[in-house]
């Protein structure tokens, strides 16, 4: 009998622990998109990582354009990449949209897409590494860069 009621209060306290139990879930705010300019150097900027449509390029009188490749759709949602290059080489690389939505996503690429941007502008082509942790962020990033790249002609 006792055992009986030994295993009825263990089972109430168990669940009542278990229903008592809080997640902690932390408030993101939406990061700003990063950029990578020719000196290596990573900063945020204050534009929206929103989804931006626009393909087309600018051209200055020093023969540089800024060009959008296409948004390239991963498991975690659209990641799009916008370059611009001068005289055939890529001086700046800017993720202007990637996933953001859910706070682990967030975390990811907080520290993968300077990475990633970085990395674009050193090598100046696609191939560049991929960021563990960031597979499919990656994958999505050298897909629209390479597309950006073949719109500027570079």
């Amino acid at each position: 009998m006792r055992r009986v009621v030994l295993a009825i209060v263990s089972t109430v306290a168990s669940l009542v622990l278990l229903l008592s139990f809080k997640t902690h879930n932390p408030s993101v705010a939406t990061p700003p998109a990063a950029t990578s300019n020719a000196t290596g150097n990573t900063s945020t900027g204050s534009s929206s990582t929103g989804s931006s449509t626009s393909t087309g390029g600018s051209t200055g009188a020093s023969g540089t354009k800024t060009v959008t490749g296409d948004a390239v759709d991963t498991r975690y949602g659209p990641v799009q990449v916008q370059v611009t290059v001068t005289d055939g080489k890529v001086t700046n690389a800017t993720a202007v949209e990637y996933p953001v939505t859910d706070p682990r996503d967030a975390q990811i690429n907080a520290y993968a897409i300077p990475a990633l941007n970085q990395e674009a502008v050193q090598s100046g082509t696609a191939g560049i590494d991929m960021i563990s942790g960031a597979t499919y962020t990656s994958e999505g990033y050298i897909q629209s860069l390479q597309s950006a790249l073949n719109k500027a002609g570079a």
